[in-house]
């Protein structure tokens, strides 16, 4: 589904993702849209993988989200008593690196023009 330039994909695992857990999920993640640069919004995907995990007394939910942006791919993942509360942490982790992201990006245009970015990308490739 997309919302605000972001498409969106819910899967559960070992569990039925209900009607409130979509919508409360949707409504974190557009608002993660506002971090990201306006020329990766159409681009932007986030994969939101939601696994019930049991243990002896309780269950416990964890949550992965992959968001791919051009040139990069972010992943945070955590695990909680609620399924809520796996989002909320997650979609904080996935908050600061799009920030680290941003500033990454808009730095390496500052510094200077083709050259500067031919070189970024190459160091890129190179470290991969």
């Amino acid at each position: 589904m997309s919302n605000k330039g972001l498409n969106i994909e819910i899967t559960g695992i070992h569990l039925e993702v209900d009607k409130k857990s979509r919508n409360y999920i949707r409504k974190k993640m557009t608002k993660l849209v506002d971090y990201i640069p306006r020329k990766a919004r159409d681009v932007a995907f986030a994969a939101i993988r939601i696994e019930q995990i049991n243990q002896k007394n309780n269950n416990k939910y964890e949550c992965e989200v992959v968001l791919t942006l051009p040139d990069k791919k972010l992943v945070a993942g955590d695990a909680a008593p609620n399924v809520l509360a796996a989002i909320d942490i997650v979609e904080a982790k996935l908050r600061s690196q799009i920030r680290r992201y941003k500033t990454e990006r808009t730095e390496n245009v500052r510094r200077g023009g083709i050259v500067a970015r031919a070189k970024n990308v190459l160091l890129r490739r190179k470290n991969r």
